[in-house]
């Protein structure tokens, strides 16, 4: 055994003989028999250290005088270790000790057939090993029905090692019996159990090994901190490294951009030395061989060879063969500010060219070189042009500021007699008119005009009839897509008018208008769209609108609108379509004659700077209420004054002007609050991050049917502001809203500078609003908008105040029109008349119908739009009719609005 397990040992055997010297307890006196002993008792004393330990053995030892005078006292101890497993069975043997009040007491021996009795056992006690199993006591000291000696309590287990180490145990008596208590361990057979002493070392060696894991998980975890702050620190140190490279990408494509520009400068530089390097020595040629030339023609005259002229102050040879062909040079003089180019067979006279802006002159023009140019360097002039750490790139004719955003370069940042090319999107400098009169000056953004500027036409209408085509067969389905006829009322230089088409003459915007009403009774939806087709490239959709399907009960009545950019041979074209082959065009459908001009074509010149943007809306995966679309550009005139926001919601303007525009979202409607609460479209403006409502339209919903709705209107715009769009549903109503490159959901929209535009918006009066049996009663306005110097309101004292708009300029007008009310009509009709002049008759410029109000509609709408010319003092209203029915109530307010949009002419 190892040196520490013997001191562990013996360690507690001190500490055990401590506690028995402490408690007075030295053994066990067997049971005293003689005359000496008193009263036949056992003369053992109580114990006194422990009370429970006192209290037991009073009971087992103060017994009646025929209790028998010798036994063997056996304890059985179990120990659970560790709460449940280790069982030790202690067999505790009393060694004969001398008590001290029985000296001469005779431990009677027990005969041997009883000490290795092993069959007469009962129950449990069969089951305990020989040596711990009970046996019957023989002698005169037994007690009579008494099978087994009383249990002794011992105190503590310290004796269990004394057998082992005889040197460290109790000493001896005289009679050579040790003294104290002898305890041994026994291990029942069969069962995997550890002594004593070799738990206590394992278990020690556990909580050794244990303090060792957790140092070695303390180091490991030092170890992962260690890694971990590595690997944040590698991190780091490759975002730098990637920023790094960024910025070396981002230098090397500015470097490859000086590159080419210098390339393409060098290129042209080149071109033009070359060219000019072949003119001297064409001219050095010339006059080096003129005296040459003129001696061969001489000497060559009697072969036929005439010098017909012969220039010496110009220095030009004109040489005529037999033929008549000129041999050499220009055939007739040049003038003054022309040149002989020798580049072209045969050689003809140029006009000399002028220094372009931006350029300075190196030569005059002469009779055989034209003038030359050299580009003026303004970033070699003025190094801080651009400031101190912007770089400056010449370009020819001007220069570029690298890293300066357009915005900042719009502003002014050129400088003098320069302006900033939007297209070539650096500085160019100003055109110098050399001595003619400037018609337009130049501007931060434009290049100066120079001449007298006439007077051109800014924009035009013109209107025309649209009818069904007849049907060949009564079975004709419309299902491929069926062109609408249009009758125009007059030709002139805009367009030409053919049976289903328009073909455009002019570039230009153009807004459409095209107000149709019908009832069908086809399977599923019409739709109604106007289509362009480009002279080289395929037709598209601008617009389209979903006309529900109302079994043939009533009369529906939509209005499709477009704004696109034209050029000549452009074609437009009205389509009339349904899903599915289950529509047939003489029986499913029936239009409504409607008064007045149905179509009508607004058209805008380049000259007035407007701008027009088309673009698509995405559609929406999932049903839901209130939606605001997201948009996607299919065509923008200038992407610096109208583009779109971060967020692709809203539409933003780079200059403040007048807009027009037109939303059309197709949607697919569920639930019966749809059609009893309908939908509602409103447009804001978006002005320093405050929405502003700006216009409201509404329709009536359906319950699972495809249907539109549309909003149209103007409003003015700062710069920086954006357009945004928001249409509400009710809350139990699902609804899905679609889009996709048919151009049934679809934004298009006019920017128009504010000084060749302005806009006016009204609602209807609310204290003369007509209701009951109503029949063609004008409607009363009042203003929303302030007045303007080209149209307004006409006010109290005037005649017809608050029913006409009256118009000062003559110009290009466009006017929407929406109306919300509660009506039991067959049909409600909107007519728009042109005043008459000096008590003249009135002239329907428009016209739109609704029919009944949809079953389970709370409210229903109808509108129109259209454009035409006005002069001053043209003075317009509105009247509405109800022809079968009564007008109960017309909101004055969200829903019901018009919209006026004035153009110079």
């Amino acid at each position: 055994m190892s040196s520490s397990k013997k001191t562990l040992l013996l360690l507690v055997y001190v500490l055990c003989t401590f506690r028995a010297v402490r408690s007075g307890d030295t053994g066990d006196a067997r049971p005293c028999s003689g005359s000496h002993c008193p009263g036949g008792r056992s003369p053992r004393p109580p114990r006194q250290h422990n009370p429970a330990s006192q209290s037991r053995l009073i009971n087992h030892h103060h017994a009646p005088s025929s209790f028998p005078s010798e036994h063997h006292a056996t304890l059985l101890s179990q120990r659970g270790r560790s709460g449940d497993q280790t069982r030790e069975t202690v067999q505790t043997r009393v060694a004969g000790v001398s008590g001290p009040m029985c000296a001469d007491c005779v431990t009677p021996q027990r005969p041997d057939h009883v000490m290795n009795d092993t069959r007469e056992c009962k129950g449990f006690d069969c089951r305990l090993p020989l040596r711990i199993r009970p046996r019957p006591c023989v002698g005169d000291g037994c007690v009579l029905g008494t099978s087994q000696p009383p249990l002794i309590h011992v105190a503590d287990r310290a004796a269990q090692f004394l057998g082992e180490f005889p040197d460290t145990g109790y000493p001896a008596s005289e009679s050579g019996a040790p003294l104290g208590v002898q305890l041994t361990c026994d291990i029942k057979p069969g069962e995997n159990e550890v002594p004593a002493e070799d738990a206590l070392i394992l278990h020690l060696q556990l909580a050794k090994g244990q303090e060792k894991l957790v140092e070695a998980l303390r180091a490991q975890q030092v170890v992962i901190r260690d890694l971990q702050q590595r690997l944040v620190e590698q991190q780091g140190a490759l975002l730098s490294q990637q920023r790094e490279i960024l910025d070396h990408q981002r230098r090397m494509f500015e470097q490859m951009d000086v590159v080419k520009a210098q390339y393409g400068l060098l290129s042209e530089t080149v071109k033009q030395f070359s060219f000019q390097g072949l003119q001297g020595e064409l001219q050095s040629y010339f006059e080096s061989h003129l005296a040459g030339l003129q001696n061969q023609a001489r000497s060559h005259l009697q072969k036929s060879y005439a010098v017909h002229k012969v220039d010496v102050d110009t220095k030009v040879v004109n040489v005529v063969g037999d033929a008549g062909h000129p041999v050499l040079g220009c055939q007739i003089a040049c003038g003054p500010e022309e040149y002989c180019d020798f580049q072209k067979d045969p050689p003809q006279c140029e006009r000399c060219t002028m220094c372009p802006p931006g350029f300075f002159l190196v030569s005059q023009c002469s009779p055989t070189a034209d003038r030359m140019c050299q580009d003026r360097d303004e970033c070699l002039e003025l190094p801080s042009l651009c400031g101190e750490r912007v770089k400056c790139l010449n370009t020819p004719g001007g220069f570029r500021c690298l890293g300066i955003s357009e915005t900042e370069m719009s502003t002014g940042l050129c400088g003098h007699e320069y302006f900033y090319n939007q297209e070539l999107q650096e500085c160019q400098a100003c055109s110098d008119c050399d001595g003619e009169p400037v018609g337009i000056p130049c501007t931060f953004t434009g290049d100066a005009v120079c001449g007298t500027v006439t007077e051109n036409e800014l924009s035009q209408s013109w209107t025309a009839s649209i009818v069904i085509p007849p049907t060949k067969s009564k079975s004709t389905s419309i299902y491929p897509g069926l062109q609408l006829n249009i009758r125009g009322r007059e030709e002139n230089n805009l367009l030409t008018s053919h049976d289903d088409y328009l073909n455009i003459q002019q570039h230009g915007l153009v807004w459409i208008d095209y107000n149709f009403a019908l009832k069908h009774s086809c399977r599923n939806f019409l739709q109604v769209g106007v289509r362009i087709n480009g002279s080289e490239e395929e037709g598209r959709d601008l617009s389209g609108v979903r006309i529900e399907q109302p079994e043939r009960k009533f009369f529906q009545g939509v209005t499709v609108s477009a704004a696109v950019e034209v050029e000549p041979n452009h074609t437009l074209s009205l389509v009339l379509k349904s899903p599915n082959q289950y529509c047939n065009q003489s029986k499913d459908i029936q239009a409504y004659e409607l008064g007045g001009a149905s179509f009508s074509l607004l058209w805008l010149s380049h000259d007035t700077g407007a701008v027009a943007m088309t673009a698509q809306m995405s559609t929406a995966a999932h049903y839901q209420s209130n939606y605001r679309p997201t948009f996607r550009i299919a065509t923008v005139s200038d992407p610096y004054i109208v583009t779109l926001t971060h967020d692709s919601r809203g539409v933003r303007f780079m200059e403040s002007g007048v807009v027009k525009f037109v939303l059309q979202q197709a949607i697919y409607s569920m639930g019966h609050s749809c059609v009893r609460e309908g939908f509602s479209l409103i447009a804001y403006v978006n002005r320093n991050g405050t929405n502003q409502e700006v216009l409201r339209s509404f329709k009536s919903g359906v319950n699972y049917r495809d249907t539109s709705i549309t909003l149209s209107g103007a409003t003015r715009v700062d710069s920086e502001d954006w357009l945004n769009f928001e249409i509400v549903a009710p809350s139990q109503c699902n609804v899905r809203y679609f889009g996709d490159s048919s151009g049934i959901s679809m934004l298009s929209l006019i920017w128009i500078p504010t000084a060749v535009s302005s806009m006016f918006t009204a609602t209807v009066l609310r204290t003369a609003l007509p209701s009951g049996a109503v029949r063609n009663k004008p409607l009363l306005f009042r203003q929303m908008s302030p007045n303007t110097d080209q149209m307004r309101l006409a006010g109290s004292g005037e005649p017809h105040a608050q029913r006409n708009f009256v118009f000062s300029e003559p110009g290009t007008v466009s006017v929407a029109l929406n109306l919300k009310l509660i009506h039991s009509c067959n049909v409600v009709k909107l007519t728009l008349y042109r005043q008459g002049t000096d008590g003249g008759q009135e002239t329907s410029l428009a016209q739109q119908v609704g029919g009944h109000m949809p079953e389970g509609s709370e409210w229903a709408s109808v509108g129109l739009r259209t454009s035409f010319e006005v002069q001053n003092g043209t003075a317009v209203y509105v009247s509405l009719d109800c022809i079968r029915g009564r007008i109960n109530q017309i909101t004055h307010e969200g829903g019901t609005n018009i919209s006026i949009l004035w153009l110079a002419s």
